[in-house]
């Protein structure tokens, strides 16, 4: 298991075109990738599950990663964060 904290950098947050970016990295992965925003959880391969946390500029959400390609996932995850959101 891997696990993911990053804090939103984005003026808007997450709306709809960071959420689809998210959420099209994550499901290039076979590992399940789980974000959280204080008590709520959503799939991160499904793009109104992560629009529906409402992640706003400054706010921090954890990103778990389980599974077979769980390291290769975090590094691109990671990555893809820094340079979208």
């Amino acid at each position: 298991m891997k696990e993911i904290t990053y804090t939103i950098t984005d003026p808007q947050g997450i709306h709809a075109r960071p959420a689809g970016v998210l959420t099209k990295k994550a499901k290039e992965f076979a590992c399940s990738v789980t974000m959280k925003k204080d008590d709520k959880t959503a799939d991160a391969k499904k793009m109104f599950a992560v629009m529906g946390l409402a992640v706003k500029n400054g706010e921090t959400v954890t990103f778990t990663l389980e599974g077979e390609d769980e390291e290769q996932a975090a590094v691109a995850l990671e990555q893809m964060l820094k340079e979208n959101l």
